[in-house]
């Protein structure tokens, strides 16, 4: 699997970014019940067999169909550490899916990908059955570093508007980061700001988006061997338990963590 940056890998993304994502579907499985459960843009798969378990259905869905075989042989029954779990290739804004038939829903670091990010959530309200929960999981955008990848950021507010506007109850939570999360964080922001100096001209906003995608899936794999381990925060230490849930959502709170229930129809 190329890393990219956007797709959790062990050995290669640091620490810190794995931390998030384990937190994040720590909150969801500590929230799940029984019944069909599909995780939207499963990647690889390792965070999905998560939630797998008895009296669940569990679907992850990914819109990379090698990815998804991939993480079928890795993850899915008969594979290398087979689980239950079912991956399928599908879009995260036409989904597959009949209306009403899933009784839980996780989109994980999903809907900042998307320029028109109300597609995606009309489209989880609508797959949804009429007591079905969403798990939205997003970076809070003054705590996100630039990234091409994101291209639809939120604030709280903002994405309780949106949610609102396909579900009767929306609660925002945020995942806060230790100290030591946070200084990490902070280091390699640091570096990425450096980095970024060294496009003096701001060509990286100038040209066509999609060149920046292409230049950023290259450089990142060799910036973060020049780094090194212990720069890049690959071996750092840092886990899940370096997050905790929080309702007082601050500017440098990293992850916004959105529960949405019963979908408007």
């Amino acid at each position: 699997m190329k890393l990219t940056g956007e797709r959790p890998m062990e050995g290669s993304t640091p620490d810190s970014l794995l931390a998030l994502h384990d937190a994040g579907y720590r909150e969801v499985i500590a929230r799940l019940g029984d019944g069909i459960v599909v995780d939207v843009g499963c990647g690889v798969g390792d965070e999905t067999a998560r939630l797998d378990g008895p009296g669940r259905t569990v679907l992850g869905v990914d819109y990379d169909s090698a990815t998804a075989v991939g993480a079928a042989a890795e993850h899915g029954p008969g594979g290398a550490r087979g689980t239950s779990v079912l991956f399928a290739a599908m879009d995260g804004a036409r989904l597959g899916l009949r209306s009403g038939s899933v009784d839980w829903l996780c989109s994980s670091h999903i809907i900042e990908h998307f320029t028109g990010p109300e597609a995606h959530v009309a489209e989880i309200a609508r797959v949804l059955s009429p007591g079905g929960t969403a798990f939205v999981i997003t970076p809070n955008a003054p705590a996100d570093f630039e990234n091409p990848f994101h291209v639809y950021l939120f604030e709280p507010e903002q994405l309780r508007s949106l949610l609102r506007l396909f579900f009767e109850e929306v609660e925002i939570l945020g995942l806060e980061g230790s100290d030591e999360l946070k200084a990490d964080f902070a280091a390699r922001r640091r570096s990425g700001e450096r980095i970024l100096k060294l496009d003096v001209f701001d060509l990286r906003h100038k040209m066509p988006r999609r060149w920046y995608v292409w230049s950023y899936e290259r450089a990142l794999p060799v910036v973060y061997r020049v780094l090194g381990n212990q720069a890049s925060g690959v071996g750092s230490g840092l886990d899940h338990s370096h997050f905790t849930v929080t309702t007082d959502i601050t500017p440098s709170t990293p992850v916004l963590f959105a529960v949405a229930r019963s979908p408007r129809r």
